[in-house]
């Protein structure tokens, strides 16, 4: 039996016992009341017939003796009506009663329907039978893309928000066909293809091969500086036994991490032991944060984290749609503070807000307290909000806050 139906019974009964406590009274009250009717109507019968027969025995047409009798049989007969349950005033009684459980069997439909209308019945299930459900619609969705996919076999794009779609469910394998289906798309993409590499490490078992070493090395040509190429550089150099190698790699990436953080840390200590293999003696270079130039300091006040696209609304988005991620103060004026711009094919996409994506003008995000963040995907390219938009909105972020997950998962109507 499923959790709604369950809870529809179990409810039903509940309020049919407390029906049950809340009616007795006005049940009992009818039925004593028909009940008094009926005696009063005996006792009515009674004086008639009484009157009638002194009537009679003034006019001379019974003996004293007759009258007396007469009168002893009406009150027998009387006593025996009083006392006696009369069938009249029994079918009344169930009359009112069958009015209490017609009523109270209203209010328990009504209020299962106002549920099934306004409530969530879906809450009802347990929470591994929705996850399910949701993986189902997702994996529907999905097939859908393929389908379209299968049919447009040139849309690169469509197969890069395949891949990533892909990865973030850990399916590495279909994450990395579907890559290696849209290579062309992410050939001057240096975090695609640090992406890629990685799809490909996590599907070959954290193996690294001459693919994925190619990948981070057209990566970094790119972008010198890409964190997640440098972070997988320095890992292929490790598992060689290049620990020189991969101490400068990771000693590049550093700087770009939170002091602090638990990502900082996870890399210093990867740092000293690459060091210590390598018999490299010293501080790392890494730690001097005054020998920072501005451009390579972390920006005050930046907020980082991913944006992701929920799987109920996959099939809705094209990879050609706009992308735009932004944090606008959380009271006061809807102003953005920081505004990036992308593509869908780009989510899941990892971002990064700070003063330097500030408006011409406009107030920088390094002065406020609190901000909304907001992602939307629209086909006319615009910023402002427009009916069929896909929206995502995390409220009360604070600006340096890391690791932030915002997800978009809604339609605007």
């Amino acid at each position: 039996m499923s959790a709604p139906l369950q809870f529809i019974l179990a409810a039903t009964l509940l309020t049919l016992v407390a029906l049950a406590l809340l009616l007795s009274p006005w049940w009992r009250k009818g039925r004593d009341a028909h009940s008094v009717d009926r005696r009063q109507a005996n006792l009515d019968i009674f004086r008639d017939q009484l009157q009638e027969l002194e009537r009679t025995r003034d006019e001379g047409l019974l003996t004293v003796e007759d009258f007396d009798q007469a009168k002893r049989e009406l009150q027998r007969r009387l006593l025996e009506e009083t006392d006696a349950a009369p069938t009249p005033t029994i079918a009344k009684a169930r009359m009112s009663g069958r009015n209490a459980l017609l009523l109270g069997l209203t209010l328990v439909l009504a209020a299962v329907f106002g549920y099934w209308q306004l409530g969530n019945p879906q809450a009802l299930e347990p929470p591994q039978v929705r996850a399910h459900a949701q993986a189902q619609e997702l994996d529907a969705m999905l097939n859908r893309l393929v389908e379209r996919l299968k049919a447009n076999p040139d849309d690169t794009k469509g197969w890069i928000m395949l891949a990533r779609s892909y990865k973030s469910l850990s399916r590495f394998a279909e994450a990395a066909d579907a890559y290696a289906r849209g290579a062309a798309a992410i050939e001057g993409d240096a975090y695609l293809l640090a992406d890629y590499a990685e799809t490909l490490l996590q599907a070959n078992g954290g193996a690294f091969n001459e693919k994925t070493d190619a990948l981070i090395a057209k990566a970094l040509k790119i972008d010198p500086n890409g964190m997640l190429a440098l972070f997988l550089a320095g890992h292929s150099a490790n598992e060689r036994g290049n620990f020189r190698a991969a101490v400068d790699y990771w000693e590049r990436l550093l700087p770009q991490l939170d002091a602090g953080g638990e990502d900082a840390e996870a890399v210093e200590a990867a740092i000293e032991k690459a060091r210590a293999a390598a018999g490299i003696q010293g501080k790392p270079a890494a730690k001097k944060e005054a020998t920072q130039t501005p451009a390579s300091a972390p920006a005050k006040g930046a907020i980082e984290g991913e944006v992701v696209l929920s799987g109920k609304l996959i099939a809705k988005a094209q990879p050609e749609d706009t992308l735009y991620v932004f944090a606008r103060p959380a009271e006061g004026s809807r102003m953005p503070l920081a505004v990036i711009r992308a593509r869908a094919s780009d989510l899941p996409l990892k971002f990064r807000l700070d003063d330097s994506n500030s408006l011409p003008g406009g107030q920088k995000l390094s002065t406020t307290q609190s901000v909304v963040l907001e992602a939307r995907v629209t086909k006319g390219g615009i910023a402002q909000s427009s009916p069929g938009d896909l929206i995502g909105t995390l409220k009360s972020v604070k600006p340096g806050s890391k690791n932030q997950r915002l997800v978009i998962d809604q339609v605007q109507p």
